[in-house]
């Protein structure tokens, strides 16, 4: 494995209840529960974090849609957090690669679909320079890097809220592994951002 290689990253990054959940159980779209979490100084910070060294994201269709949806109509939005328009910023101007089967062509600047497995898609990305490849929030591509031990960072926020059921993010048969704590905060309404580094 080469230098370049080795120093490109997978991160990622979604929102879990306190019952192990990242989403409703009837609802999946909505993501109401996740305010008034999301948008607390450790959230903020702990996002920022993760989005600074990386100059991919990897998105679904779906998270694809909400995040190009709205983030974009932040940057100069009146009252908006500095965090939030920085994050805004890198992801319009930061390369992304879409994972859809329907999709035929990407309606949003600097952006790539491709129609194969997570897993390959990562190893192609592995394969070219750059700093790490960011996951944000896409629960499907997550499960699935996690399922073929392909993630070098892990960082959740957990919300002190149970959903009561829903999709979980660790299903059953996920390859046996070491993970270290590598940064932990507790914020305002109980929030709590922990990022784990995979240990090989």
């Amino acid at each position: 494995m080469s230098e370049q290689t080795a120093s490109r990253r997978v991160v990622t990054n979604i929102a879990l209840s306190l019952d192990g959940h990242y989403a409703r159980p009837d609802t999946p779209q909505d993501m109401g529960w996740v305010l008034p979490y999301a948008i607390t100084d450790v959230a903020r910070d702990h996002l920022t974090s993760l989005w600074e060294p990386a100059t991919t994201a990897l998105l679904g269709r779906v998270n694809a849609e909400g995040f190009l949806g709205f983030w974009p109509t932040v940057i100069g939005a009146e009252g908006a957090d500095p965090r939030d328009e920085a994050f805004a910023r890198w992801l319009v101007d930061t390369d992304k690669v879409v994972l859809s089967t329907s999709l035929g062509e990407a309606p949003w600047e600097r952006t790539t679909v491709v129609d194969k497995p997570a897993a390959e898609v990562v190893e192609d990305l592995k394969a070219t320079e750059g700093g790490d490849i960011l996951v944000l929030s896409s629960a499907s591509i997550i499960k699935a890097l996690l399922a073929a031990d392909q993630v070098d960072r892990l960082a959740l926020t957990v919300f002190p809220l149970f959903l009561g059921g829903g999709p979980r993010l660790f299903d059953d048969g996920l390859p046996e592994g070491r993970w270290e704590l590598v940064s932990q905060s507790a914020g305002d309404h109980g929030t709590l951002s922990l990022v784990y580094d995979r240990v090989r």
